[in-house]
């Protein structure tokens, strides 16, 4: 029988036995999330690099911003004895400060490879335990804080944007900004001034009161909140302004869509409207700024935990730049910094995850 060579054959179906079923499928065609999955990949990609390479640049910094704010550490170990040069270069060759800087960098570097960061000038232990140490009470304190201010911010926030002009807006926006532009260490005096000095209900010093506590885990928690409310309270004051406005700007550009419209004419309540449908949605920003907010809060303990005599990483940097304790600025350094680095790229991360819209552009 002879064959028409121009007729038709059908295409055997896809996964046939025998058959590539899928030879000439363009990339990405028939093979669902394939494409978002390498578009996500490529994005986390270039987000990580990002990050790696300021973290890099971050780790050299260390090095040379402490050697170049000035300082003697050879005589805060002293004291203010009076010193005989031998006595210096004894000091100086035990901190290693007799070393010409490039050997001083080497040592730094090799140090980075085997996570020995060094002993501290002035407490004579590994910076690393020093740092371990206080890591848990800078996080109650910024933990607490954080939720504070996330909690009544954006509560707030919304409460202020779904009303546009009324008078409690107007307050808040005005409190918000009050707050946002006061500096850290004018509100903390402020604070002990009014509520320590003056009326003598919270302690200003530490974070225990030492003797006339009972032992066991309440009398001793207790103890610790009573110490912990107003360094708490003032940097929550201070980030809890960013919530009240991002917020409330959210719910202003949530208003004017038309689900709320149509969730207002199948008869939902008011205040139902604004919670399930309008906060959900307007909660992007938000989130990003509370990823955000965790590595820059940190920073924020700097002055807090000074003021307030708390022991956390904050003043234990403070101690150390006065001497200068090179080893402990060097660590403390590179982890605020580091932690700032993971935050942003754990917002960039989560934001993409939460809004689809930027998926399409990143």
């Amino acid at each position: 029988m002879a064959i028409d060579p121009t007729a038709r054959v059908p295409a055997a179906p896809t996964g046939a036995a025998g058959t590539s079923g899928n030879h000439d499928t363009p990339p990405g065609v028939g093979r669902p999330g394939s494409g978002s999955r390498r578009e996500f990949l490529r994005f986390l990609g270039v987000k990580v690099s990002g990050a790696a390479v300021s973290l890099v640049l971050v780790l050299f910094s260390a090095f040379f911003i402490f050697r170049m704010i000035g300082g003697d550490p050879v005589r805060a170990i002293g004291g203010d004895a009076p010193m005989t040069p031998e006595q210096r270069a004894e000091i100086e060759e035990r901190l290693g400060l007799n070393e010409p800087m490039t050997v001083q960098f080497w040592e730094y570097v090799r140090s980075l490879f085997t996570l020995d960061w060094g002993t501290s000038y002035v407490n004579n232990q590994q910076v690393t335990t020093l740092m371990w140490d206080r890591l848990p009470n800078t996080l109650l304190l910024t933990g607490t804080a954080l939720v504070l201010a996330a909690g009544l911010g954006i509560w707030i926030g919304a409460r202020a944007g779904w009303r546009p002009g009324s008078f409690f807006e107007k307050s808040q926006v005005g409190i918000s900004l009050a707050l946002w532009s006061a500096p850290t260490f004018w509100l903390g005096m402020i604070v002990i001034i009014v509520f320590s000095v003056q009326l003598g209900l919270f302690p200003v010093n530490g974070m225990r009161s030492g003797r006339g506590v009972a032992d066991g885990f309440w009398p001793q928690f207790l103890d610790v909140s009573h110490h912990l409310v107003l360094p708490a309270l003032t940097m929550a004051a201070v980030i809890y302004a960013q919530y009240v406005l991002i917020m409330r700007s959210s719910i202003l550009e949530e208003r004017g869509n038309d689900y709320l419209t149509v969730a207002k004419a199948k008869g939902l309540r008011d205040d139902v409207i604004r919670r399930r449908h309008a906060v959900p949605n307007a909660l992007l920003p938000t989130v990003t700024l509370i990823a955000l907010q965790f590595g820059a809060i940190f920073n924020g303990a700097l002055l807090t935990e000074t003021i307030f005599s708390w022991p956390g990483l904050g003043l234990l940097f403070y101690q150390a730049i006065r001497v200068p304790d090179i080893p402990l600025l060097q660590l403390l350094f590179v982890f605020f910094a580091g932690t700032t680095i993971l935050a942003n790229l754990f917002a960039d991360i989560i934001y993409r995850f939460l809004d689809p819209r930027v998926r399409g552009t990143s």
